[in-house]
Formats: C-alpha cells, structure tokens, sequence
C-alpha cells in the first residue's frame, strides 16, 4: 500500500505571461502582480503532489487521508475444535477472577495502583496530551508579541547634511501588539492536530498495554509462589518418608542384617532432597522479590500476605472469541495502528512544503515623546496585509521528504500487520500450553499415584526384608521426581491460561473502575509507594471517535 503520489513537473519555458518590451514592462502595474500571484497559487495546485479534486475532497488538505490498512488474522484457532476452547464473545475485562482467588484479586488491584512502570506510561500520555494542547495552539496565529520601550536618543552635531531638529536630545515611548498568522491553506496545521491525535490515542493503548502486562506479569508470579510452595510441600514430605527409611535403614546396619552401604544411600537421599528444598527456597524468595517490584515496594517478606495456599484452578474450559477480535482487544495493536495513522499524516505535513506559506500580518501601537501623551490619537500607528513565502527552489529536497514520511509509513504498516501475527502466535501458544499441560497434569498425577503404591509396597517388603534397600532408594527418587513433575504441570495449567488472557488483551479495563486521583509530585521524594496516574475523561481528545472502535482511546491520565 503506498502513498507516494509524483509531482507534476513545472514548464521550464512557460514564457506566455513575460513582458517582451520595455515597455511592457513599466506598464506592469500592482493589480498585474497581485493576479500573477493568484495564477500562482492556482497553479501551484496543479504542479504540487496533491491533484485539486483530492484536494477538495480531504477537506482541503493535501496529502493521502488515513485508511486502517488490512491485518493478517486467521478465520479460527487451530484448536478450535476443542470443546474446552470456546469461541463466543468473551468479556475478559477481569479475567483473573476465573480463579476464585482473593488473594490474587488484592495483589493486582494493589499493583495497579501502585506500579511503577504503570505510572511512567501515564506520565507518557500527559505528555501527548500537553503536545496535542501545542499542536492546536499552532492553527491560531503563530506569533503573538506584546512589547514596550523606552529610548532617550541624541542626535549629532558633527553629521553632514544632518536635519535641522529643534531639541538635539528626546524621548521616545513606544508599545504596541504584532501578530503573525500563517493561515492553514493546505492543511499543514489541521494534520498535525490529527497526528496529534493519533499520537495521544497511541500513548493511551501504551498505557493499557503496561496494564495488561502487569495484570499478567502479576498472575504469572503468583502462580511461580503458589507453585513453589506446593513443591516444597511434597519435597518435604518425601523428605519425612526418606528419613524414615533411614531409621530403619541403619537400624537393621546396627542389628547386623544389613551393610553400612544401606545407611550411606538413606543419608544421601536425605541430602539431596534437603538440597532440592534449599533450591526451592532460594527461587520462592526471587519470585516473592519480583511481586513486591510489580507492587511497587522495596523486596520484602510476603508470606504474612500470601500465607499458604494451593495452586489456582483453571476452569475446564476457556472462551477466547474469534482472531479477529484481536484487532480491537489488544491495546499493543491499536497503539501500531494508531502511530501508523499518525505517521500518514506525516506525509501531508510534508508535501504541504510544496505549496506557498500565506501569513497575515499585523501591527498596532503607540509612539510618541512623553508617556501621556502615548495614548492620543496623533501617536497610534499601524499595519496590516499578507505575504508569503514559497520555497520552490528545495523541490528536491522537499521531494525527499516526502519519500521519508512515505517510507516510514510503509515500515509502521509493516510493524502494525508484524503486530498482529504475533498476537495470534502469542494467543496460539497460550492455547495449547494450557490444553496440553492439562493432559500432562493428568499423566502426572496418574504416574505419582502408582509411583506412591509402589514406594509403599517396596518399603513394605524392605521391612519384612523382602528386597533390598536398593530397590526403595530407586523408587522413592522417582517418587520426587514425579510429584515435582505434577506440581509444575499443575502450575502450568494456570500459567497457560494466564498466557491466553494476556495474549488477548483483557485486563487494562481495570483503570476505567478505578477512583484513585493522580497527583505530580512535586519537588518532593518519591514515595515507597506511589500512586499510578489515574485516566479520567479529558477535554483535548478527538470529538470524533477514532477509527478503532475503543471506549477507552478517550480516557487519558489528568493532572491536577
């Protein structure tokens, strides 16, 4: 899709218009200049890169107008077919709720509200929003001075051909207003305003988008803590069997029925499931640590917060919607496709270089010696009237300019369409994450069950000295293994959704229930636990809604 368009070329010999005499030409006249001057302006029209009809239909404004270009999205997922994959509508606003676990409801409510990174991106969208405030500043006149001074001046005795004056020395007083105002003919102020616009709309999804990763980044850690806790459980409980195998083990050592190598391997088994323990510890502190930074807070011991608590349940089944949704639901995909828009504005704003820059300009003051009498009617002054400016000389510089606005354009179609492929990957991958760690829970479980009655049978005949100690050392090493197989698939159940929910984009709804204000600190530390910016309704916004029908592209962070 490009926007290119190839600027007619001017006639190198367009002489029909030139005076051929002298004479001619001391009959040229002002009214002859001021017509050459409206040819001009009609004519610059037809030799710049916009043709007049487009023109007119874009509202008089050159440049391409904005069309959302096509995404790539499939027409089902591929594991549509499952029944416990739903594609209904799906309102995935709180979709961590699906859990049943008010633990991690509190911990992401608390994260929004007091997330760092959160509050960054709403400090991103004051700034558009303060840049959109000067984009519209710029349509009204550009320059606006308000000036006064007071001058006590000489003139010299020893000048030739100097003026007669009656005083040598006198004063003058002097204020007045001047304007400049360069009038918007070729839409170079309206498409900045729009670029604007779709610059803050973008700077909103971002804002949404750091949600949706916390949301997520928040769930994935709880489940990381839940999970681990469920791991040392069963790790110290084979830790209990194992040292009761060691009892026995060096019990029968000292009864003379067996050797010390029994007693050896019961030690061993003991130190290396004290040394998983351990391990396990060190990553509960690291993933506890991670929370309190997505929190907000300095690391710091969780467990009074967390307590104790198993693995969050998925539900059988999950409803995801149709691809094509993600094109409205994910914020990272607007935001693409809103800087995409911005950036075909960009190309207007250059090829308004092509045309003449028309000014109104104007003066009003005040001059004279003494200070009363600045105001009387003797001293005003005045000026008024139009100029422009036209640089048809950097033809090919501003030609150039164009093809860099035209091929960025180009690159964010590029970068929106990459957008959303990895949107589906993304929500693809979720998908049979969770699909397939249900299966793998399910073996799992299975092998720790038959793992379980074989550790008892074979402690059982080690007892009655049956078998050898061998042979329970074999299977109570396997018996950890599993359980910490079905511990990590049962957390990858819920990390697999969690993955889907993200990948679809819900969960930056949240801002739209909060009431918490935002308040710019200023000149004072930061707290341990700053507040995130807010988004409240803003008066800046587009009164058209954008292209992407979003309720939330019109909420923005306000500052006090």
């Amino acid at each position: 899709m490009s926007t290119q368009h190839k600027p007619k070329q001017m006639p190198r010999n367009h002489r029909s218009d030139l005076p051929q005499t002298a004479g001619q030409i001391q009959k040229s006249s002002k009214s002859v200049h001021v017509g050459r001057t409206l040819r001009l302006a009609l004519l610059c029209l037809c030799c710049g890169c916009t043709p007049l009809g487009e023109y007119i239909r874009n509202g008089f404004e050159v440049g391409p107008d904005y069309k959302r270009p096509p995404a790539p999205v499939a027409t089902h997922w591929i594991d549509a077919h499952d029944e416990r994959v739903s594609s209904n509508a799906t309102d995935d606003s709180a979709w961590w709720t699906v859990f049943n676990d008010p633990v991690l409801n509190g911990l992401i409510h608390t994260a929004y509200e007091q997330n760092l990174t959160v509050r960054e991106a709403g400090f991103r969208v004051l700034r558009s929003r303060a840049r959109l405030g000067i984009a519209i500043g710029e349509f009204f006149p550009q320059t606006q001075v308000m000036e006064g001074s007071y001058q006590r001046e000489g003139v010299s005795l020893g000048v030739a051909n100097r003026f007669a004056t009656p005083e040598r020395w006198f004063s003058q007083w002097n204020y007045g207003f001047g304007l400049a105002w360069e009038l918007d003919f070729w839409g170079r102020f309206r498409r900045a305003i729009e670029a604007s616009e779709s610059v803050l709309d973008a700077s909103v999804e971002h804002y949404d988008a750091a949600i949706v990763t916390l949301v997520g980044d928040v769930a994935t850690s709880y489940v990381q803590i839940r999970t681990i806790q469920e791991q040392i459980a069963l790790a110290e409980q084979s830790l209990k069997l194992q040292k009761q195998s060691l009892e026995i083990a060096t019990a029968k050592y000292e009864g003379g029925e067996t050797t010390e190598v029994d007693v050896y391997q019961g030690q061993s088994d003991v130190s290396s499931t004290e040394a998983l323990i351990e391990q396990l510890q060190i990553d509960l502190r690291q993933a506890t640590n991670q929370l309190c930074i997505l929190m907000g807070m300095p690391p710091t011991d969780l467990s009074q917060l967390l307590g104790e608590g198993p693995i969050p349940t998925a539900p059988e089944q999950v409803v995801v919607g149709i691809p094509a949704d993600l094109i409205h639901r994910r914020p990272d995909v607007r935001r693409a496709e809103r800087l995409t828009a911005a950036q075909s504005e960009e190309i207007g704003i250059a090829e308004t270089d092509f045309y003449p820059q028309i000014s109104l300009n104007g003066t009003l003051g005040w001059s004279a010696e003494h200070v009363g009498d600045a105001l009387d009617r003797e001293a005003f002054l005045g000026s008024i009237g139009p100029s422009f400016q036209w640089a048809i000389l950097n033809y090919g510089r501003i030609a150039n300019n164009v093809r860099v606005q035209d091929a960025r354009f180009q690159e964010l179609i590029a970068n929106y369409q990459n957008t959303v492929l990895n949107a589906g990957a993304e929500v693809e991958n979720g998908l049979v994450s969770f699909l397939r760690s249900k299966n793998q829970a399910e073996d799992a479980a299975r092998a720790v069950s038959a793992e379980t009655a074989a550790f008892h049978e074979a402690f059982a005949q080690y007892k009655g000295g049956l078998t050898d100690y061998n042979r329970v050392v074999v299977i109570q090493e396997r018996l950890v293994t599993r359980q910490q197989s079905l511990a990590d698939a049962q957390g990858a159940i819920a990390q697999g959704l969690i993955q889907v929910y993200r990948s679809l984009g819900g969960g930056w709804q949240i801002r739209l229930q909060s009431e918490a204000e935002f308040v710019m600190p200023i000149e004072t530390p930061v707290p341990a636990v700053p507040p995130t910016p807010a988004p409240v309704e803003d008066d800046l916004t587009r009164d058209d809604p954008p292209s992407l029908e979003e309720p939330g592209l019109a909420v923005i962070p306000q500052s006090e």
